[in-house]
């Protein structure tokens, strides 16, 4: 499975040129040993694989992050038999799985839920947005010293995608030294005040472990939820600002870099012409891979597949952002990127401290159960579910306890809650139709099989063939272990 001696990744300096090539180059060609592999495989989904070889089984993984915390009892954990105040207002209803329930405004994923399982046991103790969307971006429960919860920081864990995109990238193609494999659409976490989030970039990590961002949303501050059609704001106040857009994306390094080591923007439509003029004039004294790189730049399939809108397939995902996301992300999946993260909704989309209720049923749970039901039976068709992870969660959970604020909500709702929350995970060789975990009888406590989130990490990079003794090291050239839980025991 993995060799007795730690992997070390080095914190490699890299000029801007070089870096902002090394982007280009990434975007297409960084996974060309996946790519290839990812074609030349296509097993169908079938029977569930043994633990012992689900190591490295996934060669993809989509995270879908849920900005603003969804509520346990208003999705995957439902507690029909608890007081009203507790249960909230929605009905139970069964999935293909025989014992196991969701909520009502769920009836695309309860039909499919031979595809995915659910951990209804995840617990961390943070209740605080900015905290606990570090922990929950970077999987690490511990706070780092000096955490800002108004900026990030180069002294902030590095997040998720880049610390797995810079393993896949380490442990499948040693010795390549471009971009991570990593991009996050369809915009950069952003709080309505505009202060970026922490937690979503590779922070200590080298610059070229930073994962692409595709700004293809850009901000606006007092429109929430999947546009056009499911846009809203959470008091329910009347929106004078316009209707926000999703359109032809560009490619970004983030804004935030630590002490402005690298500041860049590449533009897909203005400068990718450019800059593939002087690689297709540089190609024959390129090596094998970068050539294929550069033919996959100018192959106009993956460029298509930043193209969402129009055709059959944004009719099954949803004409709004949240199923162009989603289609976005298996697009780039299929073209041979291996890992996408999915932000659906800005900041605070899915934060219903009141009004709580219309808001699910009539804007948020729709599109969502539509989008990621299109995606798992997208992929169970073709056979790449079997190989491509997908995991869905938030920064925390809700309170278990229904409250009121009526200075500024017409309609009650719940407060945030790190103590427990549901994690949807599918794919990559996980069985469906697992549960994992529960919850005490009112939702607010794992009583059985707690869950951190370092064991989910866990539970990713073994899938994904990351070996336990993998290190990246820092500019103090001091090695950073990826590993701190372990995976969990029933996936």
């Amino acid at each position: 499975m993995s060799s007795d001696r730690p992997t070390f990744w080095n914190h490699a300096k890299i000029d801007r040129r070089t870096a902002i090539h090394g982007g280009v180059w990434s975007l297409a060609g960084l996974s060309v040993a996946q790519l290839q592999l990812l074609r030349s495989a296509g097993s169908a989904q079938g029977a569930p694989v043994p633990a012992k070889d689900r190591f490295g089984r996934s060669k993809s993984a989509i995270y879908i992050f849920l900005s603003g915390g969804l509520g346990q009892h208003d999705s995957f954990d439902p507690k029909p038999d608890a007081p009203a105040n507790i249960r909230g207002e929605f009905a139970p209803i069964a999935t293909r799985t025989p014992g196991f329930s969701v909520v009502e405004h769920l009836p695309k994923l309860a039909a499919c839920s031979q595809y995915w399982s659910v951990i209804r046991s995840l617990t961390h103790k943070s209740n605080d947005h900015s905290a606990s969307h570090h922990i929950m971006l970077t999987m690490r429960s511990d706070i780092p010293r000096g955490f800002d919860g108004n900026k990030p920081k180069s002294t902030d864990h590095p997040s998720f995608i880049s610390v797995a995109g810079a393993g896949l990238a380490e442990s499948r193609s040693r010795g390549r030294n471009n971009l991570p494999p990593a991009v996050v659409l369809p915009e950069r976490l952003v709080h309505n005040t505009g202060r970026v989030l922490p937690g979503q970039f590779a922070a200590g990590m080298t610059p070229s472990r930073e994962a692409w961002f595709i700004e293809a949303s850009p901000f606006t501050a007092s429109r929430y939820g999947a546009f056009p059609g499911y846009d809203f704001d959470h008091q329910q106040r009347k929106m004078t600002t316009p209707m926000r857009a999703f359109g032809a994306p560009s490619l970004d390094l983030p804004p935030y870099l630590a002490d402005g080591r690298l500041q860049g923007r590449i533009s897909l439509r203005e400068q990718l012409d450019k800059q593939l003029a002087d690689l297709d004039r540089a190609g024959p004294s390129m090596a094998p891979q970068n050539q294929l790189a550069v033919s996959l730049l100018t192959n106009p399939k993956l460029r298509a597949s930043l193209e969402v809108k129009g055709g059959p397939d944004e009719e099954r995902y949803g004409k709004n952002s949240f199923g162009w996301s989603l289609l976005m992300a298996r697009r780039l999946i299929g073209q041979g990127i291996p890992l996408v993260h999915v932000n659906l909704g800005n900041n605070e989309t899915w934060d219903t401290h009141g009004n709580a209720f219309p808001h699910l049923k009539d804007k948020l749970l729709p599109p969502f159960d539509q989008g990621l039901s299109a995606l798992l039976a997208d992929l169970a068709s073709t056979g790449e579910l079997d190989q491509t992870l997908i995991f869905v969660a938030g920064e925390f959970g809700r309170t278990p306890k229904i409250t009121r604020l009526p200075e500024h909500y017409k309609l009650p709702g719940r407060d945030h809650w790190g103590a427990a929350q549901s994690v949807l995970i599918a794919g990559g060789g996980i069985p469906g139709g697992v549960v994992v975990g529960s919850t005490d009888k009112d939702g607010a406590y794992p009583r059985e099989n707690p869950q951190s989130p370092e064991n989910l990490a866990a539970t990713i990079y073994h899938a994904l063939g990351i070996p336990q003794e993998t290190a990246w090291k820092d500019a103090q050239d001091r090695p950073n272990f990826v590993y701190h839980g372990t995976p969990i025991v029933g996936l």
